[in-house]
């Protein structure tokens, strides 16, 4: 079964790796990114919604072009599509010519990680199916470990470029496996889904001010806070119109009416709840790392690749356990669990942490967590779908829409939370940064003292004032960090709770 299916199960795989690389690599490195391409944070924060809405509406149309191109011609076109965007990035070097290479990498390849969960079906029903599904999850565990490793090392070497033909590699063998194993026969045009261009517009813009407004809400969410909040729910009004719309039609675009069910929709709201939080802690783990306790970019890139591995171990044990032990109960347990002892590891820490004694095992329990949780809502959102593949493709491809709307979500709340928290432990502190403070004075002499003999006395007090200003922040991120971690026990210990009294997933 391996030989016979080996082109589709590796497609599978690495269509599901280049979807989390690209994003995860992007992320992590997106601060030196913007110092290349001189981009302020708004500008690339644009570029940000851009690519998230382009591949809100590029999800929705996914089956509706299969159906009309045909598997093989619809992947070949987007890989195609894809190479190109990854290519104008890899070779441009200012603002404009990044975007429009995003721009033209998120039309291509938006709908990768979509399009690999729905060839799994192409698999006959039964055990090989599962195969497929274990091949998908091992593209996610691994394209998120790698991510992080791979960008530390391109930005160290100073070739940010790179991160582009790493993908664009990986894209052309997808390409060429398509063609070994595709069908590239049309759908009946009495079995088409049609479509709607105003509802598409509507999602469009819709998503677009959404997504824009959620990561625009980083620079000027205090200052703006009412008319931020008023677009925002203009702009989910609009996404739920479009919803709405579709829920009412006779032959809609996307089947929700048929999809209003009680396991698939308590199952989407697993999954956005659970990319927030994966959103959220994205964002806040290399920053906690790099400002809070100082390590240097490729060691957080390393370690983070480390932990991530977390989730290919847990996958592992997952894919032995499941066949015997199916019931998804303690895998949603042991999940939060996981996430409660993140938490809890990380809210204590002080700059002489240990890598590897100290923050290694959190990132390996941030690991378990999003594999424990992610692969068995998987399993368990689509049980009642699975015997119609058009609704399947739609229940995947609202799933994939939404999921891209939480992460941005996620990475809103922690960046507003980590803003309003470390202005106030700054405001804090900063009250003991006095000279009418005894132990202030002390330590500013002391500093003096130390640093009068290399600099002088009169370059010494700057200095001096200067370094303990930088301690300053450090110790108002590192308590901001510790507030946000213990927010995170609370969030997961609340979800404990409801997975173990929940009935609906047993």
């Amino acid at each position: 079964m391996y030989r016979k299916n080996a082109a589709l199960l590796l497609t599978v795989g690495l269509l599901c790796a280049l979807e989390y690389l690209q994003a995860g690599m992007i992320a992590f490195a997106s601060a030196p990114i913007r110092g290349e391409i001189d981009a302020s944070p708004e500008e690339f924060t644009l570029v940000a919604a851009l690519y998230a809405c382009i591949a809100v509406v590029v999800i929705s149309k996914q089956r509706w072009l299969v159906e009309r191109l045909g598997w093989r011609n619809f992947m070949l076109g987007s890989i195609s599509i894809y190479v190109l965007g990854a290519f104008v990035c890899g070779v441009g070097s200012d603002l404009s010519t990044f975007t429009v290479g995003r721009v033209i990498m998120a039309l291509g390849g938006a709908s990768f990680m979509t399009s690999a969960r729905l060839m799994v079906n192409l698999l006959p029903a039964g055990p090989g199916r599962f195969v497929g599904v274990k091949v998908f999850a091992t593209g996610l565990a691994g394209g998120t470990a790698s991510a992080p490793f791979i960008s530390s090392l391109v930005v160290v070497e100073d070739t940010w470029h790179a991160i582009f033909w790493v993908l664009i590699v990986g894209a052309v063998i997808a390409a060429f496996l398509c063609t070994r194993f595709l069908p590239n026969a049309l759908a009946p045009e009495d079995e088409r889904t049609p479509s709607s261009p105003a509802n598409i517009l509507l999602l469009s813009v819709s998503s677009f001010f959404l997504l824009y407004i959620l990561q625009r809400s980083y620079y000027d969410f205090y200052n703006e806070t009412f008319i931020l909040i008023a677009f925002a729910l203009l702009a989910a009004l609009g996404v739920y119109t479009f919803f709405h719309t579709e829920h009412g039609k006779r032959e809609p675009f996307l089947k929700v009416k048929d999809l209003m069910q009680h396991r698939y929709m308590l199952g989407v709201a697993l999954f956005c709840f659970t990319y927030i939080l994966l959103g959220s802690n994205n964002y806040i783990l290399p920053y906690f790392l790099q400002t809070g306790l100082g390590y240097s970019w490729d060691t957080i890139g390393t370690f983070q690749a480390f932990g991530l591995a977390g989730a290919l171990i847990t996958w592992g044990i997952m894919s032995v356990v499941i066949p015997k032990f199916p019931a998804p109960k303690k895998f949603f347990v042991a999940g939060f669990a996981a996430l409660i002892g993140f938490g809890w590891l990380f809210s204590s820490l002080t700059p002489s942490a240990n890598m590897w004694s100290n923050i290694l095992p959190a990132l390996v329990l941030n690991g378990c967590f999003v594999m424990l949780v992610l692969a068995t809502a998987a399993m368990q959102t689509f049980r009642d779908v699975t015997h119609n593949d058009t609704l399947f493709a739609h229940a995947y491809q609202i799933k994939s829409m939404m999921g891209q709307i939480a992460m941005a979500m996620g990475t809103t709340i922690a960046t507003l939370f980590l803003q309003w928290r470390t202005t106030t432990q700054y405001n804090n502190l900063n009250g003991h940064f006095s000279s009418a403070d005894p132990v202030y004075m002390e330590h500013t002499q002391h500093l003096i003292d130390a640093l009068a003999p290399q600099v002088g006395e009169s370059h010494a007090g700057q200095i001096a004032i200067s370094m303990l200003a930088q301690n300053l922040h450090q110790q108002s991120t590192l308590v901001a960090s510790a507030e946000y971690f213990w927010a995170v026990i609370a969030v997961a210990g609340v979800a404990l709770i409801v997975s173990i009294t929940q009935k609906a997933f047993k």
